[in-house]
């Protein structure tokens, strides 16, 4: 087992009153987990943990498959998924458009600003999970504070930030978004199966042990979302993030929940329906 090195952002749309166990004077919007560069490379090193914490809108923004990011000599596309850990009554989501119009019509939107008002924004709650394919138009909404699991590509197409001084990126983000509503089969409610799976990688809430679903081979990675779980004799502690073998089982001696998650690639013999479920995005 091996604990993740935890990197802080600070953001402007951020917060300086995030969720225990983390504590921050500083407007902190993202906390990213990543392998130690001077750590051996691991598959899991294919995958981003980040924790996000809002108060503002984040931008409009969308992001390419894997072909046309390789295409542009970058490793892949990104994909992501967010499980919501707290919404204030007022959060929302903005996913999708409300209904499909043209890229021509999507530009002057985004030119104009009135793409805000195209998105489709969407109420959320506390254990809803949320599943973004690339193209997805989105934006995450000030009030929450969610776990976002993605391919490890920081590759970001802005197609509109409210009047912040930061650069736009609309010929690029014409080529890859798609401009209409959401597809709600990405989306898994709050007490809903919490079971997540897609062509490039699987997350899984669990709460106890019988739940586990125990990879078959290669490494995963571990969201403590509570204490009250060990691993190998070592406490997981909530706030931090984690990769583990196949083989090794957390026990749990509390009432806990865990996200577990691993990635869909190369010779990994887990296939995206592990538990006979349609993979998310498949067509």
């Amino acid at each position: 087992m091996k604990k993740l090195e935890q990197y802080r952002v600070e953001k402007p749309w951020g917060r300086d009153d995030l969720i225990a166990p983390f504590d921050d004077p500083r407007r902190i919007g993202e906390i990213w987990f990543q392998n130690d560069k001077t750590a051996s490379t691991s598959q899991c090193d294919a995958l981003l943990v980040k924790y996000l914490f809002t108060s503002e809108k984040l931008s409009v923004q969308v992001h390419p498959d894997d072909d046309t990011a390789m295409a542009q000599g970058l490793r892949s596309g990104k994909t992501e998924c967010w499980y919501i850990l707290q919404a204030d009554d007022d959060a929302r989501l903005g996913l999708g458009l409300k209904t499909t119009c043209s890229k021509d019509a999507l530009r002057k939107a985004a030119l104009s600003g009135e793409i805000e008002h195209m998105l489709d924004w969407k109420s959320t709650k506390a254990g809803d999970i949320w599943f973004v394919p690339p193209g997805t138009i989105h934006a995450i909404g000030g009030g929450l504070r969610l776990v976002e699991v993605q391919q490890n590509a920081d590759i970001t197409y802005r197609l509109y930030d409210y009047g912040r001084p930061r650069e736009l990126h609309l010929d690029a983000a014409m080529q890859v978004a798609h401009a209409g509503p959401y597809d709600m089969a990405n989306h898994i409610a709050a007490g809903k199966l919490p079971q997540l799976n897609s062509a490039h990688f699987c997350m899984h809430l669990v709460t106890d042990a019988h739940e586990y679903p125990a990879p078959t081979k290669g490494q995963h990675i571990l969201i403590p979302l509570d204490d009250g779980i060990t691993l190998c004799g070592q406490t997981l502690h909530a706030g931090d993030v984690y990769y583990a073998g196949s083989d090794n089982i957390p026990e749990w001696h509390a009432p806990a929940k865990l996200l577990i998650a691993w990635p869909i690639q190369g010779d990994n013999t887990l296939a995206p329906n592990i538990l006979g479920l349609k993979a998310l995005g498949a067509p």
